[in-house]
């Protein structure tokens, strides 16, 4: 059985739909690069808001990278939109 036939898409390249449904684990965990492309921000920005403790909440990796949990981004980006109303 073929990925597509699984999951119940067409898709000979399987480029497309890696794009639209990322893999597991990257859309439980994100990285600075994510955060900062999607806000559409620097990553300098995302070093201020976390210096002020604007940012999302993140976690740091053995190897010293951070990463932010999806649902907590998401729920951060909720809080802001609670505080602009």
């Amino acid at each position: 059985m073929s990925t597509s036939d699984r999951q119940g898409h067409e898709n000979p390249s399987g480029s497309a739909l890696a794009a639209v449904r990322p893999n597991r684990a990257s859309a439980r965990h994100l990285t600075i690069a994510d955060v900062c492309a999607e806000l559409g921000i620097s990553r300098s920005t995302f070093y201020d808001w976390r210096a002020k403790r604007k940012a999302p909440p993140c976690f740091k990796l053995p190897n010293g990278d951070l990463r932010i949990r999806r649902i907590a981004f998401d729920n951060w980006l909720s809080g802001l939109e609670e505080e602009a109303a």
